[in-house]
């Protein structure tokens, strides 16, 4: 989600402003007595069925108030006694915005814990604290939540990485449906609140994200991308989907069909559909220019199921008036006003409000909020989330009463960062505390951030840059005498060049508010985080200060990014060439310091990372996936000074970093204000670590194809299909426990396309310590008619086993799960084939393996003399997948000539004798579709005609005659020009 609003310096917090309350509502829902004993509605009647209390007032209010609710601020409608109602709260993991509240950690760290039954309790934590903030309703509050994100973390450089759960779709599945539970309660009736599921459709780079195409071939869409979403959804976890910024196969994903004809057919109940902020707006001309106007893009989102539109912040006018005028010009009409409303009434009903005494959640109070309960469950959340990634001779844990001097230094030492949709943290529980409190007042702690400290010196006149030394800093400005606290800065470096500047004066970070630069910032922060800097060295050793925040991507700065001081030494912005040059002297350096806190050290600790709004977040991808070059040389430093040195990652995504000679690596998300005490329970050992890594952690961006590139099937991504050595593998944790595995065995040896089977595994605890064990199971399909997974997860359990006692562990096994899309016939299908099944500890760390034999069927050879969809080929070179109309369907897009799509295993018979297309070329010249056996470049049997049909959705039939084309083959259809084809046949 995107900043709202016409200001280029709106945040989005400040466009979710809920509208007031309709004068006498009480603060639970429910009409006032007064109007409840003046009209005694049947909507207002609990004892009604919902269906019946939704006609009835779907049925009192007028066309005009229709409209009117289906902006994301829906007004009050005083004449009924109904008050407004807002969607959107963001909770992804906590309630955000709306002041101090539980933070747990990250999602990406919630998955880590690879238990479904914790996240189910914080869904449930997060549910409650959005009722507790219901009796005071701050801006930007409400009960439609949008979380979970749902979206595979299919590239590790996706800025959102930490928003996501896991690179696999059953995984995913697992926790957002627990998640979603959680969030919405128990009660069979009523809901707690109401989860939005993001965004879909294939939303995985913030690089053009509303421009950018999202390719996505059939076999990808359906065992991937929507894998992810439809547990959810089946199990309804969640009460909608919110629509993604992107294209996919060409299409704006706020008008995808499959908002109506998939995830509608997955969910049992009415779902409340959303766009992304400002989503309906981006179909204009100068975005993705899909519709001329916006009462014809509306108009589409809504018959393509969208119930809410998310737009120009808190006014609905744009909406309004875009509706008003689709309905006059029969764009749509009264019924698809009421299909919305009646989804978004459904939400309303569930969520108690139109109930006497609101529902059975409206007495939850504010003493919900930070409560004792949720406290305990932020902690021990943060400790199931860390991953012990590395334990050489077993230096962790850490033995507290032997040791007499501890260092905890680095960056993130003595700091909590928070990200885009963090809440407020109630407190914060840093490591360096985390250890100091464990130690006690038995053990001496000593610390450095290991950053340099500097002061800026311009080279021209002398003057040092100054800040201020109040609460609130003060003006930037260049003065001159030597630097004291107020010309003296700590510099962070996070990677990629960006540094970040803290005054020493008062802690504060310096950031630009469009005029001027001033210390008053807590930390980095804000949609545009204007407190980045990069620190361009010159040939003569000084430094050009470029100011670096995130809108300085827009055009409005043009080339005056550098700083430099105005006549008065006040900082302004200039161009390079008028830029001052500074010499950086550096009052103490950072290295230095922190080497001489670990100097005797009995265990150094290393604490460094990333910060979640800086190099990698919403709207902005990562282009380097290692950590800070300062932050590395810090970890080699450290160790070369002290070997008892371990190192804490904290990040909201994999780095590419390797410390060979560093023995122990502890790695956790920004986990909230506990994270403190989870790292010194880790690194003690008074917790276990039992985390396992989600997404593969790749040892160089060169394993990895173009960011934009979807198809991993093709490109070999993610562990499903990656061929090479991972730095850490999908679902890797170690712990302080070893574990045996016994032999997998298998309820059947063979088993039905739609039976089940069960494994079970027996595992011992084989050490002298508690702890728990994350047990996976994968599978691999030996053969079959397509390119299947190297080995896919298909259930995983995490169980606690006392030391030297076993367990065994029986996860089921269903053989329609071991279907994948059959392209030939456009269903799932179960061939008959033997699986490998895979137990252990990691997708690479397999304890032991059974065979099993599937009997389902075996696919068929292609048979082409039926009418075939282009989209789905089997193999293909230069084409894209694009829209066929802008309602729906798919078909390929040719690019140039040489282009071409396979269908493998055609039974030709005696011989097809005519090849037919469905074809559009919007350029007025001609092209060919050659059709060819075996190869792109083999035997060429037919060639057809295109000529320019005027428009890229004017489709003309074309048709060639076929010569040799008998027999079983592969058949190619390789295209010598721009094109669009649909559908074809050879007959």
């Amino acid at each position: 989600m995107k900043p709202q609003g016409p200001s280029r310096r709106a945040v989005l917090a400040l466009g979710l402003a809920a509208a007031p309350l309709a004068a006498g509502l009480d603060l639970t829902g429910a009409a006032p007595a007064a109007a409840r004993t003046r009209t005694a509605h049947p909507f207002r009647d609990p004892g009604l069925p919902l269906k019946d209390r939704i006609d009835d007032l779907l049925h009192r209010l007028t066309r005009a108030e229709k409209i009117t609710l289906l902006h994301q601020h829906q007004p009050a409608v005083p004449r009924l006694g109904i008050r407004p109602f807002r969607t959107g709260t963001e909770a992804l993991h906590g309630v955000a915005w709306l002041g101090p509240a539980t933070v747990f950690p990250q999602a990406l760290g919630l998955a880590s814990t690879w238990n479904p039954a914790l996240i189910r309790r914080v869904g449930a934590a997060v549910g409650d604290e959005a009722r507790g903030f219901q009796h005071e309703r701050p801006e930007g509050w409400g009960l439609n939540v949008w979380a979970p994100v749902v979206n595979l973390l299919r590239d590790p450089r996706w800025g959102r990485n930490e928003e996501g759960y896991s690179e696999d779709p059953h995984l995913t599945g697992a926790i957002s449906t627990a998640y979603g539970r959680g969030l919405q309660g128990d009660d069979p009736v009523h809901l707690k609140t109401a989860p939005t599921i993001k965004h879909y459709l294939a939303n995985n780079n913030e690089t053009r994200r509303t421009t950018s195409d999202s390719v996505l071939r059939p076999r990808v869409l359906k065992e991937y991308d929507e894998a992810a979403f439809r547990p959810a959804l089946s199990a309804d976890a969640v009460t909608g989907v919110m629509s993604s910024y992107n294209l996919v196969n060409g299409r704006p994903a706020t008008v995808h069909p499959g908002l109506n004809d998939t995830v509608r057919q997955w969910a049992k109940k009415d779902l409340f559909n959303v766009t992304d902020a400002d989503a309906p707006n981006n179909l204009l001309p100068g975005n993705q220019d899909y519709y001329p106007t916006l009462a014809e893009g509306d108009a589409a989102a809504l018959k393509a199921s969208i119930d809410s539109f998310t737009t120009d912040s808190a006014e609905p006018g744009k909406t309004v008036e875009a509706l008003t005028t689709a309905l006059e010009k029969g764009l749509i009409d009264e019924a698809d006003l009421d299909t919305a409303v009646r989804h978004l009434l459904g939400i309303r009903f569930r969520l108690g409000e139109f109930d006497p005494d609101g529902g059975p959640y409206a007495g939850i109070g504010r003493s919900v909020i930070d409560s004792p309960a949720h406290r305990a469950l932020a902690r021990e959340t943060a400790d199931e989330a860390v991953v012990l990634l590395k334990n050489d001779h077993a230096a962790l844990p850490l033995d507290a009463k032997a040791l007499k001097k501890v260092a905890v230094v680095g960056p993130l030492a003595d700091t909590l960062y928070t990200d885009w949709y963090s809440g407020t943290l109630p407190y914060a529980i840093t490591p360096l505390k985390g250890v100091t409190e464990r130690l006690g007042a038995a053990g001496t702690v000593t610390t450095s951030e290991g950053v340099d400290r500097v002061a800026f010196r311009n080279k021209a006149t002398g003057a040092y840059l100054t800040a201020g030394s109040g609460a609130d800093g003060a003006v930037l400005t260049e003065k001159g005498g030597s630097a004291g606290a107020t010309g003296q800065f700590d510099v962070f470096d996070w990677g990629q060049g960006v540094v970040t500047l803290r005054s020493v004066a008062n802690g504060k970070y310096v950031g630009y508010d469009g005029k001027v630069f001033r210390n008053d910032q807590e930390q980095p922060n804000g949609w545009y985080v204007q407190q980045q800097f990069v620190l361009e060295e010159q040939d003569d050793g000084s430094r050009l200060i470029r100011y670096a925040g995130y809108e300085t991507a827009a055009d409005w700065f043009g080339d005056k990014k550098y700083l430099t001081a105005d006549a008065g030494g006040t900082l302004r912005l200039t161009t390079e060439d008028d830029a001052a040059r500074y010499e950086a002297e550096v009052v103490r350096g950072g290295v230095e310091h922190a080497v001489e806190a670990v100097r005797g050290a009995d265990a150094a600790v290393v604490v460094v990372g990333s910060m979640p709004c800086i190099n990698g977040r919403e709207d902005h991808d990562r282009t380097d996936m290692g950590l800070a070059a300062g932050q590395d040389a810090l970890v080699k430093a450290v160790r070369a000074a002290n070997p008892r040195t371990v190192v804490v990652l904290e990040t909201s995504y994999p780095v590419t970093t390797t410390w060979e000679q560093v023995p122990a690596i502890v790695w956790t998300t920004h986990a909230g204000q506990e994270t403190g005490h989870a790292v010194a329970d880790a690194l003690f050992g008074d917790h276990n670590p039992a985390g396992r890594l989600t997404q593969t952690w790749y040892r160089s961006a060169d394993d990895l194809p173009d960011l934009l590139d979807y198809d991993i099937i093709a490109s070999d991504r993610t562990y499903l299909y990656f061929r090479g050595t991972p730095l850490y593998p999908f679902g890797h944790g170690l712990s302080y426990t070893s574990f045996r595995y016994g032999r997998p065995e298998l309820s059947a040896r063979t088993v039905d396309a739609d039976g089940t089977v069960t494994v079970s595994v027996r595992v011992t605890n084989t050490s002298d310590r508690d702890g728990d064990e994350v047990v996976q199971l994968y599978t691999h399909q030996r053969t079959s008619r397509d390119k299947q997974p190297l080995k896919q997860l298909r259930g995983f359990a995490r169980v606690h086993l006392k030391a030297g006692r076993s367990t065994t562990v029986r996860l089921p096994l269903r053989a329609a799960d071991l279907a994948h899309w059959d392209v030939t016939r456009g269903r799932w299908a179960v061939e008959s084939s033997v699986h490998d099944v895979l137990v252990g500890a990691s997708s690479r760390d397999i304890r032991g393996r059974a065979t099993l034999r599937v009997d389902g069927e075996k696919i068929p050879a292609r048979d082409l003399s039926r009418t075939t969809r282009a989209a789905d080929f089997d193999d293909y070179r230069g084409v894209r997948i694009v829209d066929e109309s802008k309602v729906r369907g798919d078909a390929v897009g040719a690019t140039g000539r040489g282009d071409w799509i396979a269908f493998r295993d055609v039974e030709l018979g005696a011989g097809a004798r005519e090849f037919t297309a469905r074809v559009a070329k919007e350029g007025t010249g001609g092209g060919t579709v050659q059709v060819r056996l075996g190869s792109p470049d083999g035997s060429l049997v037919g060639t057809a005609e295109v000529r320019g049909t005027g428009d890229r959705y004017s489709y003309v039939t074309v048709t060639a005659p076929l010569r040799g084309a008998g027999g079983r083959h592969d058949v190619c259809l390789v295209f010598s020009d721009a094109m669009r084809l649909s559908t074809f046949s050879l007959r």
